[in-house]
């Protein structure tokens, strides 16, 4: 897909993936096309951050801005620590070592959109569902199954409803309860 994109003279601010894409194949297919990428990394990714040898990213003393380390087998990246309120950590890396803080908040969001994304298209309109092997049934099954979550999720934003009620009306007409908008006028 990558090597698509680049052929077709797709140029993105940057790439943005979660940890499960950030393998040193990707990191360095994309940084060979010239690309910027923003991953998280899972919390045993061996860094070394100080020429004193490789460590795990959780062992790795961040600043709020992110820290400039070596990444086993890559190269430089600035490293990012997410503390949540709950305490939950969060490790983000990018190739572009210039990055700031607001840049990467701003990636990061866009992330997090594409996230809620993938989590509304599964459950409510099966596009993981397709019965069938064959190559092209499961395109035409994708296809329909992401323009039905279109559909869906145009719906949502003009009734100003969830996507989760949305769905439950499809399947139990009458529910949820709507009031009757011109008794209430009367």
């Amino acid at each position: 897909m990558l090597a698509v994109a680049h052929e077709r003279g797709f140029m993105p601010e940057c790439v943005i993936f979660d940890s499960g894409h950030s393998g040193l194949d990707n990191l360095k297919r994309i940084r060979n096309l010239g690309w910027t990428w923003l991953t998280q990394l899972k919390a045993n990714r061996l860094v070394n951050p100080d020429r004193t040898g490789l460590r795990p990213v959780a062992y790795v003393e961040t600043e709020a801005q992110g820290k400039i380390v070596h990444l086993k087998g890559d190269g430089p990246i600035r490293l990012f620590l997410i503390v949540a309120p709950d305490g939950d950590k969060e490790y983000w890396a990018t190739n572009d070592v210039n990055m700031m803080t607001l840049t990467r908040v701003r990636f990061a969001g866009h992330a997090w959109t594409i996230e809620q994304c993938h989590r509304g298209i599964k459950p409510y309109c099966g596009v993981e569902r397709a019965q069938v092997r064959a190559t092209r049934a499961q395109r035409n099954h994708i296809g329909l199954a992401l323009r039905a979550f279109l559909r869906l999720e145009r719906h949502c934003y003009h009734t100003g409803i969830s996507g989760f009620e949305a769905k439950t009306a499809i399947i139990a007409p009458g529910f949820p309860k709507t009031p009757n908008l011109e008794k209430m006028e009367s």
